[in-house]
Protein backbone atom coordinates (compact mmCIF):
# COMPACT_ATOMS: atom_id res chain seq x y z
CA UNK A 1 0.00 0.00 0.00
CA UNK A 2 1.23 3.52 -0.73
CA UNK A 3 0.29 6.91 0.70
CA UNK A 4 -0.16 9.20 -2.29
CA UNK A 5 -2.15 12.41 -2.36
CA UNK A 6 -4.21 13.95 -5.15
CA UNK A 7 -1.17 15.94 -6.34
CA UNK A 8 0.84 12.75 -6.90
CA UNK A 9 3.10 13.21 -3.87
CA UNK A 10 4.12 9.87 -2.37
CA UNK A 11 4.53 10.00 1.42
CA UNK A 12 7.17 7.52 2.59
CA UNK A 13 8.88 9.52 5.35
CA UNK A 14 7.68 10.15 8.91
CA UNK A 15 9.31 12.55 11.39
CA UNK A 16 8.49 11.76 15.03
CA UNK A 17 9.23 14.18 17.86
CA UNK A 18 10.11 12.25 21.01
CA UNK A 19 10.10 15.13 23.48
CA UNK A 20 9.62 18.91 23.57
CA UNK A 21 12.38 19.18 26.15
CA UNK A 22 15.77 20.55 25.17
CA UNK A 23 18.91 21.48 27.05
CA UNK A 24 19.40 24.45 24.69
CA UNK A 25 17.29 27.61 24.36
CA UNK A 26 17.75 28.62 20.73
CA UNK A 27 15.51 31.63 20.16
CA UNK A 28 14.09 30.57 16.79
CA UNK A 29 12.65 27.32 18.18
CA UNK A 30 10.33 29.08 20.60
CA UNK A 31 7.62 31.56 19.57
CA UNK A 32 8.64 34.58 21.64
CA UNK A 33 9.11 32.50 24.79
CA UNK A 34 5.59 31.14 24.46
CA UNK A 35 6.27 27.43 24.74
CA UNK A 36 8.24 26.13 27.68
CA UNK A 37 8.74 22.36 28.03
CA UNK A 38 6.86 22.26 31.34
CA UNK A 39 3.66 23.37 29.58
CA UNK A 40 3.21 20.15 27.63
CA UNK A 41 1.23 17.00 28.36
CA UNK A 42 3.05 13.70 28.61
CA UNK A 43 4.89 12.82 25.39
CA UNK A 44 4.16 9.67 23.44
CA UNK A 45 5.22 6.46 25.14
CA UNK A 46 7.44 3.94 23.44
CA UNK A 47 4.43 1.65 23.03
CA UNK A 48 2.46 4.40 21.29
CA UNK A 49 5.43 5.19 19.04
CA UNK A 50 5.84 1.51 18.20
CA UNK A 51 2.19 1.26 17.20
CA UNK A 52 2.25 4.41 15.08
CA UNK A 53 5.39 3.24 13.26
CA UNK A 54 4.00 -0.25 12.70
CA UNK A 55 0.78 1.07 11.19
CA UNK A 56 2.62 3.73 9.17
CA UNK A 57 4.99 1.10 7.77
CA UNK A 58 2.02 -0.99 6.66
CA UNK A 59 0.83 2.08 4.72
CA UNK A 60 4.16 2.53 2.92
CA UNK A 61 6.27 4.61 5.29
CA UNK A 62 9.85 3.33 5.03
CA UNK A 63 11.92 6.16 6.56
CA UNK A 64 11.75 7.41 10.13
CA UNK A 65 13.48 10.47 11.59
CA UNK A 66 13.47 10.99 15.36
CA UNK A 67 13.51 14.61 16.52
CA UNK A 68 12.75 16.81 19.52
CA UNK A 69 13.31 19.08 21.40
CA UNK A 70 16.43 17.06 22.01
CA UNK A 71 15.72 13.36 21.37
CA UNK A 72 18.80 12.21 23.30
CA UNK A 73 16.97 13.36 26.46
CA UNK A 74 14.38 10.60 25.94
CA UNK A 75 15.24 7.98 28.63
CA UNK A 76 14.11 4.96 26.58
CA UNK A 77 15.50 6.18 23.25
CA UNK A 78 17.57 3.07 22.59
CA UNK A 79 14.54 0.82 23.14
CA UNK A 80 12.50 2.96 20.75
CA UNK A 81 15.19 2.70 18.07
CA UNK A 82 15.41 -1.07 18.51
CA UNK A 83 11.63 -1.36 18.16
CA UNK A 84 11.60 0.72 15.00
CA UNK A 85 14.55 -1.20 13.52
CA UNK A 86 12.59 -4.44 13.95
CA UNK A 87 9.50 -3.07 12.18
CA UNK A 88 8.91 -4.71 8.77
CA UNK A 89 9.10 -2.14 5.99
CA UNK A 90 11.30 0.39 7.77
CA UNK A 91 14.59 0.70 5.89
CA UNK A 92 16.11 3.88 7.31
CA UNK A 93 16.22 5.43 10.80
CA UNK A 94 17.85 8.79 11.40
CA UNK A 95 17.94 11.32 14.21
CA UNK A 96 18.31 15.07 14.51
CA UNK A 97 20.20 16.25 17.59
CA UNK A 98 22.03 19.28 18.92
CA UNK A 99 24.95 16.90 19.53
CA UNK A 100 25.60 17.82 23.17
CA UNK A 101 25.14 14.25 24.47
CA UNK A 102 26.19 12.48 21.29
CA UNK A 103 29.80 11.61 22.11
CA UNK A 104 28.74 9.39 25.03
CA UNK A 105 25.83 7.77 23.19
CA UNK A 106 26.94 7.39 19.55
CA UNK A 107 28.14 3.78 19.81
CA UNK A 108 24.99 2.62 21.61
CA UNK A 109 22.77 4.42 19.09
CA UNK A 110 24.52 2.70 16.20
CA UNK A 111 24.25 -0.70 17.89
CA UNK A 112 20.52 -0.16 18.52
CA UNK A 113 19.92 0.31 14.80
CA UNK A 114 20.25 4.04 14.10
CA UNK A 115 21.65 4.71 10.62
CA UNK A 116 22.54 8.41 10.58
CA UNK A 117 22.47 11.68 12.49
CA UNK A 118 21.90 15.32 11.60
CA UNK A 119 23.47 17.80 13.98
CA UNK A 120 22.00 21.28 14.39
CA UNK A 121 24.90 23.73 14.67
CA UNK A 122 24.58 27.46 14.01
CA UNK A 123 28.01 28.81 14.96
CA UNK A 124 31.64 27.71 15.11
CA UNK A 125 32.49 30.55 17.51
CA UNK A 126 32.47 29.53 21.17
CA UNK A 127 30.99 32.73 22.59
CA UNK A 128 28.41 33.15 19.82
CA UNK A 129 27.40 29.51 20.17
CA UNK A 130 26.78 30.06 23.88
CA UNK A 131 24.60 33.09 23.12
CA UNK A 132 22.54 31.35 20.42
CA UNK A 133 21.96 28.21 22.48
CA UNK A 134 21.61 29.81 25.89
CA UNK A 135 24.75 28.28 27.36
CA UNK A 136 25.82 25.38 25.12
CA UNK A 137 29.46 24.27 24.91
CA UNK A 138 30.82 23.98 21.40
CA UNK A 139 33.51 21.50 22.45
CA UNK A 140 30.80 18.95 23.34
CA UNK A 141 29.26 19.20 19.86
CA UNK A 142 32.64 18.81 18.17
CA UNK A 143 33.25 15.68 20.25
CA UNK A 144 29.84 14.37 19.21
CA UNK A 145 30.61 14.94 15.53
CA UNK A 146 33.86 13.00 15.87
CA UNK A 147 32.17 10.15 17.74
CA UNK A 148 29.31 9.83 15.24
CA UNK A 149 31.77 9.72 12.35
CA UNK A 150 33.90 7.15 14.13
CA UNK A 151 31.05 4.67 14.75
CA UNK A 152 29.53 5.06 11.27
CA UNK A 153 26.45 7.23 11.84
CA UNK A 154 26.99 8.57 8.36
CA UNK A 155 26.65 10.43 6.11
CA UNK A 156 26.88 12.97 8.92
CA UNK A 157 24.96 16.16 8.19
CA UNK A 158 25.37 19.50 9.93
CA UNK A 159 22.37 21.84 9.69
CA UNK A 160 23.05 25.57 9.89
CA UNK A 161 20.11 27.99 10.02
CA UNK A 162 21.52 31.13 8.41
CA UNK A 163 20.35 34.27 10.22
CA UNK A 164 21.31 37.70 8.93
CA UNK A 165 23.17 39.72 11.53
CA UNK A 166 23.61 36.69 13.77
CA UNK A 167 25.75 34.10 12.00
CA UNK A 168 25.76 34.90 8.27
CA UNK A 169 29.43 35.94 8.53
CA UNK A 170 30.26 32.24 9.19
CA UNK A 171 28.91 30.81 5.94
CA UNK A 172 32.42 30.52 4.47
CA UNK A 173 33.73 28.86 7.65
CA UNK A 174 30.99 26.20 7.53
CA UNK A 175 31.52 25.57 3.83
CA UNK A 176 35.26 25.19 4.42
CA UNK A 177 34.58 22.24 6.77
CA UNK A 178 33.93 20.13 3.69
CA UNK A 179 37.43 20.66 2.31
CA UNK A 180 39.03 17.62 3.95
CA UNK A 181 36.07 15.82 5.58
CA UNK A 182 33.36 13.76 3.93
CA UNK A 183 30.49 15.54 5.66
CA UNK A 184 27.39 17.39 4.54
CA UNK A 185 26.92 21.01 5.50
CA UNK A 186 23.32 22.08 4.92
CA UNK A 187 22.42 25.76 4.87
CA UNK A 188 18.76 26.43 5.76
CA UNK A 189 16.87 29.63 5.12
CA UNK A 190 15.50 31.26 8.25
CA UNK A 191 11.75 30.63 8.31
CA UNK A 192 8.83 32.68 9.69
CA UNK A 193 7.74 30.01 12.16
CA UNK A 194 7.13 30.93 15.77
CA UNK A 195 8.55 34.40 15.24
CA UNK A 196 7.28 37.89 14.47
CA UNK A 197 6.80 38.46 10.73
CA UNK A 198 8.83 41.68 10.66
CA UNK A 199 11.58 40.10 12.72
CA UNK A 200 11.75 37.22 10.25
CA UNK A 201 12.09 39.56 7.27
CA UNK A 202 14.95 41.43 8.94
CA UNK A 203 16.86 38.22 9.58
CA UNK A 204 16.12 36.36 6.35
CA UNK A 205 18.88 35.51 3.84
CA UNK A 206 18.01 33.64 0.65
CA UNK A 207 19.72 30.49 -0.57
CA UNK A 208 20.85 32.43 -3.64
CA UNK A 209 22.75 34.85 -1.41
CA UNK A 210 24.16 32.00 0.68
CA UNK A 211 25.40 30.22 -2.44
CA UNK A 212 27.11 33.39 -3.65
CA UNK A 213 29.11 33.50 -0.42
CA UNK A 214 30.10 29.85 -0.82
CA UNK A 215 31.23 30.50 -4.37
CA UNK A 216 33.85 32.90 -3.02
CA UNK A 217 35.71 29.72 -2.05
CA UNK A 218 35.53 28.30 -5.57
CA UNK A 219 33.07 27.07 -8.20
CA UNK A 220 30.11 24.97 -7.06
CA UNK A 221 29.53 21.70 -8.90
CA UNK A 222 26.06 20.12 -8.77
CA UNK A 223 26.13 16.69 -7.12
CA UNK A 224 24.36 14.37 -9.52
CA UNK A 225 24.75 11.13 -7.59
CA UNK A 226 22.00 10.26 -5.08
CA UNK A 227 22.66 11.67 -1.62
CA UNK A 228 21.41 9.41 1.16
CA UNK A 229 18.64 10.96 3.18
CA UNK A 230 15.11 12.21 2.98
CA UNK A 231 15.45 15.97 2.94
CA UNK A 232 14.70 18.65 0.38
CA UNK A 233 18.26 19.95 0.02
CA UNK A 234 19.90 20.56 -3.35
CA UNK A 235 23.49 19.40 -3.13
CA UNK A 236 26.69 20.88 -4.54
CA UNK A 237 30.40 20.35 -4.03
CA UNK A 238 33.11 22.97 -4.05
CA UNK A 239 35.70 22.00 -6.66
CA UNK A 240 38.37 19.82 -5.04
CA UNK A 241 36.51 19.44 -1.72
CA UNK A 242 35.60 16.04 -0.20
CA UNK A 243 32.28 16.88 1.44
CA UNK A 244 29.12 18.40 0.00
CA UNK A 245 27.02 21.49 0.59
CA UNK A 246 23.24 21.31 0.79
CA UNK A 247 20.91 24.27 0.32
CA UNK A 248 17.39 24.19 1.75
CA UNK A 249 15.09 26.95 0.52
CA UNK A 250 11.64 26.75 2.14
CA UNK A 251 10.98 30.41 1.34
CA UNK A 252 12.73 31.47 -1.87
CA UNK A 253 12.25 28.22 -3.82
CA UNK A 254 9.76 26.15 -1.88
CA UNK A 255 9.74 22.40 -2.40
CA UNK A 256 6.12 21.61 -1.54
CA UNK A 257 5.63 19.84 -4.86
CA UNK A 258 8.09 17.10 -3.87
CA UNK A 259 7.27 16.91 -0.16
CA UNK A 260 7.30 13.27 0.94
CA UNK A 261 6.67 13.61 4.67
CA UNK A 262 4.29 13.73 7.57
CA UNK A 263 5.17 14.75 11.11
CA UNK A 264 4.07 13.44 14.50
CA UNK A 265 4.44 15.83 17.43
CA UNK A 266 5.57 14.64 20.84
CA UNK A 267 1.98 14.92 22.12
CA UNK A 268 0.67 12.65 19.37
CA UNK A 269 -0.65 15.04 16.72
CA UNK A 270 -0.24 14.06 13.06
CA UNK A 271 0.74 17.08 10.94
CA UNK A 272 0.49 16.87 7.14
CA UNK A 273 2.56 20.08 6.75
CA UNK A 274 5.11 21.90 8.88
CA UNK A 275 3.53 25.28 8.24
CA UNK A 276 -0.12 24.27 8.47
CA UNK A 277 -2.19 24.53 11.64
CA UNK A 278 -4.06 21.35 10.67
CA UNK A 279 -3.44 18.47 13.10
CA UNK A 280 -5.02 15.06 13.70
CA UNK A 281 -5.04 13.42 17.12
CA UNK A 282 -3.42 9.98 16.89
CA UNK A 283 -3.81 9.38 20.61
CA UNK A 284 -7.58 9.29 20.27
CA UNK A 285 -7.16 6.38 17.84
CA UNK A 286 -4.40 4.52 19.68
CA UNK A 287 -6.51 1.44 20.46
CA UNK A 288 -7.49 0.81 16.84
CA UNK A 289 -5.08 0.26 13.94
CA UNK A 290 -7.81 0.96 11.41
CA UNK A 291 -8.58 4.27 13.07
CA UNK A 292 -4.90 5.24 12.87
CA UNK A 293 -4.88 4.30 9.19
CA UNK A 294 -7.94 6.48 8.65
CA UNK A 295 -6.13 9.46 10.19
CA UNK A 296 -3.17 8.97 7.85
CA UNK A 297 -5.61 8.86 4.94
CA UNK A 298 -7.27 12.04 6.21
CA UNK A 299 -3.83 13.70 6.46
CA UNK A 300 -3.36 13.01 2.74
CA UNK A 301 -6.63 14.78 1.99
CA UNK A 302 -5.75 17.93 3.97
CA UNK A 303 -2.09 18.21 2.98
CA UNK A 304 -1.84 21.75 1.53
CA UNK A 305 -1.57 22.32 -2.19
CA UNK A 306 2.01 22.51 -3.52
CA UNK A 307 0.99 25.64 -5.42
CA UNK A 308 0.74 27.73 -2.25
CA UNK A 309 3.93 29.19 -0.72
CA UNK A 310 4.59 27.30 2.52
CA UNK A 311 5.16 30.34 4.71
CA UNK A 312 1.59 31.45 3.94
CA UNK A 313 0.10 28.04 4.69
CA UNK A 314 0.44 28.53 8.44
CA UNK A 315 -2.16 31.31 8.28
CA UNK A 316 -4.86 29.34 6.47
CA UNK A 317 -6.38 27.74 9.57
CA UNK A 318 -8.41 30.34 11.42
CA UNK A 319 -8.31 30.17 15.19
CA UNK A 320 -5.32 27.80 15.30
CA UNK A 321 -2.28 29.03 17.19
CA UNK A 322 0.94 28.57 15.25
CA UNK A 323 3.33 26.24 17.05
CA UNK A 324 7.04 26.83 17.43
CA UNK A 325 9.61 24.24 16.32
CA UNK A 326 10.12 23.02 19.89
CA UNK A 327 6.43 22.01 19.89
CA UNK A 328 6.30 20.54 16.38
CA UNK A 329 9.64 18.76 16.28
CA UNK A 330 12.74 20.07 14.52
Amino acid sequence: MALQDSFGRKIDYLRISLTPKCNFKCFYCRPQGDCLPGDYPNPLTRWEIERIVRVAAALGISKIRLTGGEPLLKPDLLTIIRQIARTPGISDISLTTNGFFLAAKAAALKKAGLNRVNISLDSLNDERFRRITGGGRLSKIKAGIDAATRVGLTPLKINMVVIKGVNDDEIRDFAALTRDRDIHIRFIEYMPLGDGHNQWQERYLSVKEIMEVCQSLGPLERVVEKVQGNGPARYYRLAGYRGVLGFISPISEHFCGTCNRFRVTSDGMLKPCLFSGEELNLREAMDDDEAIKALFSRALDIKPSPLKPPYLAQHHCEGVRARGMVEIGG
